[in-house]
């Protein structure tokens, strides 16, 4: 059973400029709507329980969205506005379910994960990076059906154009368990066209073993200076474990650049 879920929000959003260089990135408006709760939402209908937002202190605006009770009853007092209260217990509720690590310096998606090591209980946990929005179907929801099935580590996959490839992280197939599952050989970070092994692209949604915590705390740095997880999913690969790439089915959003954070909005407005 995936009972908890780790978020990846430490990042500065430098993409987004000049609107992040005040506001947190995952807290801008996607339709009247704070980005982040769109992934909330996500997990909360895929039946986690707890969710674990790993933030930096130049983040701290993230723990007050969820923190500012005070603000809150004192506008309510004063108006009465049942929209308000209805937004105030919302918060509340995720309140209950949200933990909070500290990523301070940036030194990549692995070493966020490894932040949470203490807190995760079971095998498996999911992850969600909150720039990917997958709208229409609940992604999270399928993996997690996919694991409780296969009993193993499940990654979200989306089919890219050839002519992008190098823009991702592109999955070598071993073979296909059906028209949207496959077994993954490898994951090849950005590839050439000519030398990539799929037009299957990496997208934010895992379910990851926690072993992998082992391979996270003796993981080199790699491109950029940073520890990536991808790095660490490799070397469990080649280890035996196995994982299983699924081709969701729901609309794929990329909120983390400014075309596409508005975009979203456009695309979600339709719903």
């Amino acid at each position: 059973m995936i009972r908890q879920a780790i978020i990846p929000l430490a990042g500065l959003g430098t993409r987004l400029l000049p609107l992040t260089s005040v506001y947190a990135k995952e807290l801008l408006p996607i339709n009247g709507k704070a980005g982040l709760e769109y992934i909330i939402d996500e997990c909360i209908d895929a039946g986690i329980k707890e969710i674990i937002f790993i933030i930096s202190k130049k983040k701290e605006i993230i723990r007050k969205y969820f923190y500012n009770d005070k603000f809150f009853k004192k506008i309510i007092k004063k108006k009465k506005d049942l929209r308000i209260i209805n937004e105030y217990k919302k918060i509340k509720k995720f309140k209950k379910m949200i933990k909070f690590v500290y990523q301070n310096n940036p030194k990549g998606t692995g070493d966020a994960v490894l932040k949470t090591k203490n807190l995760i209980k079971d095998k498996y946990f999911l992850m969600l990076l909150p720039d990917d929005l997958i709208i229409k179907r609940n992604c999270s929801k399928d993996m997690i059906l996919i694991h409780n099935k296969k009993k193993c580590s499940v990654m979200a996959s989306m089919r890219v154009q050839k002519k992008t490839i190098n823009r991702w992280g592109i999955y070598s197939k071993k073979n296909n368990i059906n028209k949207n599952n496959f077994y993954i050989n490898d994951v090849v970070e950005k590839p050439d066209i000519k030398s990539a092994p799929s037009n299957n692209a990496v997208i934010g949604r895992y379910i990851l073993p926690k072993k992998i915590f082992k391979k996270l705390q003796n993981q080199k740095k790699g491109k950029g200076g940073e520890i990536h997880i991808t790095d660490s999913i490799r070397r469990l690969i080649k280890d035996g474990e196995t994982f299983v790439g699924h081709n969701f089915k729901g609309k794929y959003l990329d909120c983390g650049t400014i075309d596409g954070y508005i975009n979203s909005s456009i695309e979600i407005s339709k719903i």
